[in-house]
């Protein structure tokens, strides 16, 4: 970029473009949805599924759906006249006065639960990572595209104030050009697993499928498996089969605000070191108990290549020097290193960025300019609510939410193969120098779940 031109001013001679991109805020095709409430529907009522509907305040909940009875009819009483189903798929039949549904399934599930909502013509809001593997992934995010629908992905971070306030503060230059991202998090290691991941790949008990669980519905695509409850309604996101791993689960939230206010694209090179359990069964079961990934990323219009670093399982970046020494790095969170100093976050986005040095922080306050990236109004439920209501995407649509679970989720693949750098084709979606890691960019599905042509 020419050093001539001040950074802001040539950041934000683009920003209308650029919130048009975030917001895609023009009409879709058909008719407009009625001004009236939305009828939506929620498939998955544990914890996130339930908050999620509690939060998509203007939408009727007229129907909820959960492969578990007893979630269904005891955290379903929330909406005590919604119509109640155990398989999605009959809900969908039944329901002919749906507008939308909100997916808050395992991981495994998110993919297949919403392209059969699109094919209903639902709109969708589906929890990240929108799926379970890369080639998924971008077969979704494609055919979202072409739907004519409302669709957005549950990393609410893109609904923050932070995460503009953030572009903002990268547009001004005011830790000059950034080189490093750093994100972190405690997941998934907790005491409470430490029964089966020390003993062995999987439970070795066969416990009988309880009555008020339809099992084969809750596998889903993935392969075929006796039931333990240690995979439901415990430790699903652990396994491979079912889960993304902290990447997966915890990655979005927190590289999400650096990599859209950086406008990168996808990854080059990947690479990770893994610390397993002891089994041998365990590593081919589950993701590890703590790992360290790296991702390399080209220059983008806005700032030379940039390294993305990763911790989970309890590893936390080096303290940035500059940092004052009573100051903690938070338990979850980003750190952003740039040639003049560092930004600090916390987990997705939700707490304010605080620049350092302190130095730093204080001459550029003062001189701050006026915001001028838009905000989004309300919760990232209900901004989805508002979007069907009113015809245009949400800030975390599919067309940001897919590119950033493929980030994720190439990360999460490269702690199966550690110790190995990997190069990454993003547009033929395709891992050049290692056969084995390329199998995995897509999966098989059990027969009858098969989400289309990948």
């Amino acid at each position: 970029m020419d050093k001539t031109i001040p950074r802001r001013d040539f950041l934000k001679a683009g920003a209308a473009s650029a919130a048009a991109f975030q917001f895609l805020q023009f009409p879709l095709k058909g008719e407009s949805a009625p001004s009236n409430k939305l009828n939506i529907a929620g498939i998955g009522l544990k914890n996130i599924g339930l908050h999620n509907l509690r939060n998509a305040q203007g939408a009727n909940v007229i129907a909820v759906a959960d492969v578990d009875t007893t979630k269904l009819y005891d955290r379903g009483q929330v909406f005590p006249e919604a119509h109640k189903y155990q398989d999605y798929r009959e809900m969908f039949a039944a329901e002919t006065d749906l507008d939308g549904v909100i997916i808050a399934t395992p991981d495994h599930s998110h993919a297949q639960i919403t392209m059969d909502a699109l094919r209903r013509g639902l709109h969708v809001y589906t929890q990240k990572p929108l799926a379970h593997n890369i080639a998924d992934t971008r077969y979704l995010t494609e055919q979202a595209g072409k739907s004519g629908l409302i669709h957005q992905m549950g990393h609410q971070g893109r609904s923050f104030e932070s995460t503009q306030v953030l572009k903002e503060w990268l547009n001004d230059g005011v830790i000059g050009n950034v080189k490093e991202v750093h994100g972190w998090t405690t997941h998934p290691a907790t005491p409470t697993m430490h029964k089966y991941v020390q003993e062995a790949g999987r439970p070795p008990e066969t416990p009988p499928v309880p009555d008020e669980l339809d099992w084969d519905l809750w596998l889903g695509p993935a392969p075929y498996r006796p039931y333990h409850p240690y995979y439901h309604p415990a430790f699903w996101r652990v396994f491979h089969d079912f889960g993304t791993g902290p990447l997966g689960d915890m990655g979005i939230h927190i590289f999400d605000p650096a990599w859209y206010a950086l406008e990168l694209g996808a990854p080059t090179a990947v690479e990770a070191i893994t610390s397993h359990w002891n089994t041998e069964d365990v590593e081919i079961e589950r993701f590890p108990r703590a790992s360290q990934v790296r991702m390399e990323f080209a220059a983008s219009k806005v700032n030379p290549a940039v390294t993305f670093h990763w911790y989970d399982g309890g590893f936390k970046p080096m303290r940035p020097k500059g940092l004052p020494n009573d100051a903690k790095l938070p338990r979850i969170g980003a750190l952003i290193v740039g040639e003049e100093g560092f930004i600090i976050h916390g987990s997705h986005g939700a707490s304010s960025p605080r620049i350092y040095p302190e130095s730093l922080r204080k001459a550029y306050m003062p001189e701050r300019p006026e915001p001028y990236l838009p905000r989004v109004k309300g919760n990232h439920e209900t901004a989805w609510v508002r979007a069907c209501q009113e015809n245009y995407q949400p800030a975390g649509n599919f067309v940001v939410g897919g590119p950033i679970t493929e980030i994720v989720l190439l990360g999460a693949l490269s702690t199966q193969v550690p110790n190995q750098r990997l190069e990454w084709d993003a547009e033929n979606m395709q891992i050049t120098n290692h056969a084995g890691a390329d199998a995995l960019v897509r999966e098989t599905p059990r027969e009858g779940w098969k989400l289309g042509s990948v």
